[in-house]
């Protein structure tokens, strides 16, 4: 009788007993209520003024501050991974100078906060009023006032993209370094160049080690941008602060914000998503042709 009620018996006349799952129950039934009490909030509640929200959101200065902060997302990606290559090849070096310099490089701009290093080379002019090109410790020819060069935009693409030169280095370095030492050995031996073996046979095989954490970092950024509003460049944020700075309805623009970073990053992660498959395809391909 009680075998009957607590489970069924298999063949050899064992009583199978179903594992039960009280804590993945109690999980669950936690986030429907958290889910259920963030829909209670966004729905019931009048105070997030969703009129002001969509009266905002394809308006003409937000749309302006949406370019924006995109240009400054490709412009400081353009530094950050341009420069963070060219640090991964010099951590890599034989030469100790470069080496150490990277290092260096690394170590000093991974502990400095990016909000800190945009404020930094905005106020450079404090520093340095003068642009000037000569010999260290000697005579030099100054050439233009530092105010006009380091713009806003100047610091802004600066100090994102010299603070992600840091982590893209690192990220690169560890996808050269997943590749055998036999890869560049083997290209030498055929007669290729240093340069030459790390760009057709060594990136290419790295590539599928880079791709997943520098697509982060690229997502990361569209969100950093919002930092440069401490120095009053025209991106998303800093649009919206404008806004609610004369209409006091900050919740409601600070969501068209929320909104349109997150269909920015969606797009950005869809693209991801697809970058991978792609690159995982063409390895299983590879695989199949050996």
């Amino acid at each position: 009788m009680s075998n009957k009620k607590t489970g069924k018996s298999n063949s050899e006349g064992f009583v199978v007993v179903p594992l039960r799952h009280p804590g993945r129950w109690l999980s669950a039934a936690l986030m429907l209520y958290v889910i259920l009490v963030i829909a209670d909030l966004l729905i019931t509640n009048p105070r997030w003024l969703w009129g002001t929200v969509w009266e905002y959101l394809f308006s003409g200065p937000v749309l302006t501050g949406v370019g924006n902060t995109l240009f400054l997302t490709v412009l400081a990606e353009i530094v950050g991974i341009s420069f963070g290559i060219l640090l991964a090849i010099m951590r890599l070096s034989e030469n100790p100078l470069l080496s150490w310099s990277s290092a260096a490089y690394t170590w000093i701009f991974r502990g400095i906060p990016p909000l800190v290093m945009i404020l930094f080379i905005y106020f450079f002019s404090a520093l340095v009023p003068v642009l000037s090109i000569g010999i260290p410790f000697g005579p030099s020819i100054k050439l233009v006032a530092t105010n006009k060069v380091i713009t806003q935009l100047i610091a802004a693409v600066l100090g994102l993209g010299l603070a992600q030169a840091a982590y893209v280095s690192e990220i690169v370095r560890s996808g050269i370094l997943s590749v055998s030492p036999g890869q560049t050995r083997a290209s030498l031996a055929l007669g290729m160049t240093p340069l030459r073996a790390m760009r057709h046979i060594v990136f290419p095989q790295a590539m599928r080690v880079v791709v997943p954490p520098l697509s982060n970092e690229v997502i990361s950024m569209v969100k950093a941008t919002s930092l440069v509003s401490v120095i009053a460049y025209t991106e998303l944020l800093t649009t919206v602060q404008q806004i609610y700075s004369r209409t006091f309805e900050q919740i409601p623009l600070l969501m068209v914000a929320v909104i349109w970073y997150g269909f920015i990053t969606t797009i950005l992660t869809i693209a991801q998503s697809h970058i991978e498959g792609r690159l995982n395809k063409s390895v299983k391909t590879m695989k199949r042709g050996k």
